[in-house]
């Protein structure tokens, strides 16, 4: 089982109701004798918060010593700032194992210090014998041989109740209540409210923006430059124009045709979808600050000693 400082499993227990159990530094005192034992130095706590041991710094009752007191043989008394430590004598601190680090406790350290408190305590009984003055009259009048008319019953010898076992795996504190049971009685607290102004966001729709997009419509005009081919036929005098040919330069052939192919350029114009742009919708965070002011109340204790009255704030 896992134990913790309380200022370490709750750092911020002087702002919560933990602060109503803050009893460190009180004076530890053992309610056999009224004597002062040492001052509580520290408070342990469980893994749910639970309180269960009370660190007590021996100081020079038993010198450089600081043992556990589980929270169920303790009575905190807030007005005094004291603690008393049920049944706790000298001989039990002496055989409590010292507490040096919250490390070195296990099971079996504290089935050590189990054992201790479970061992009833010795306390000095009360004198009520008669004193050796006082004689009792014998009744001279009464035979010696008169049967006593009562007879004292011998005392039985009744079998110790069985001691109770614990299981390693098993084990809980729940199980010995006697020691870390916090009862009303013993733990008596006060608690001290006050109010505080708490500041909460919360996340509402203020609007909508819808990004869309449609289609409109323009006309357009394009130009486009063709080419045409033409035959242009061009007659011309020869500088030999009007000499005279030898027949056998001469070949007149008939039908001689000659071709020759023309092209133009035809438009092809049409229309096809481009991208043009892209546009990013995002949304960005602006911050602002919103002041608000309240009227706070609190509780204040006041302990009232006979006719001192003091007002202490917690």
């Amino acid at each position: 089982m896992t134990l913790y400082k309380l200022q370490d499993f709750a750092a911020n227990y002087k702002d919560t109701d933990f602060d109503n159990y803050n009893i460190r530094d009180f004076d530890a005192y053992s309610d056999i004798n009224d004597e002062k034992v040492g001052t509580v130095k520290h408070i342990l706590v469980d893994d749910s918060g639970r309180f269960r041991y009370l660190v007590i710094d021996t100081g020079f009752w038993i010198f450089g010593k600081q043992v556990l007191l589980p929270i169920g043989r303790s009575r905190i008394n807030y007005s005094d700032r004291r603690v008393y430590a049920t049944g706790l004598t000298r001989e039990q601190v002496d055989n409590l194992p010292d507490f040096h680090s919250l490390e070195r406790i296990d099971y079996d350290y504290e089935e050590q210090l189990r054992e201790v408190y479970r061992t009833p305590t010795r306390e000095t009984p009360l004198n009520t014998s008669t004193p050796l003055d006082v004689q009792t009259p014998v009744e001279s009048s009464a035979p010696l041989d008169t049967p006593k008319a009562y007879t004292e019953p011998a005392m039985r010898e009744t079998a110790p109740m069985p001691k109770p076992t614990y299981e390693r795996e098993s084990y809980t504190y729940e199980q010995e209540p006697d020691l870390y049971q916090m009862n009303e009685q013993n733990h008596q607290s006060l608690k001290l409210y006050e109010e505080r102004l708490v500041a909460n966001k919360s996340r509402v729709k203020t609007g909508e923006v819808a990004v869309g997009k449609h289609v409109e419509t323009e006309k357009a005009q394009v130009s486009v430059p063709v080419e045409k081919e033409r035959v242009v036929i061009e007659r011309t005098t020869p500088t030999e124009a009007g000499r005279t040919v030898s027949p056998g330069d001469v070949d007149f052939r008939e039908g001689e045709v000659a071709r020759m192919e023309i092209y133009e350029e035809t438009p092809d114009i049409h229309k096809e979808a481009v991208l043009r742009e892209e546009v990013r919708v995002k949304k960005v965070v602006e911050q602002d600050t919103v002041e608000a002011e309240e009227t706070l109340r609190r509780e204040e204790l006041d302990i009232n000693k006979g006719d001192e009255s003091t007002r202490r704030r917690q």
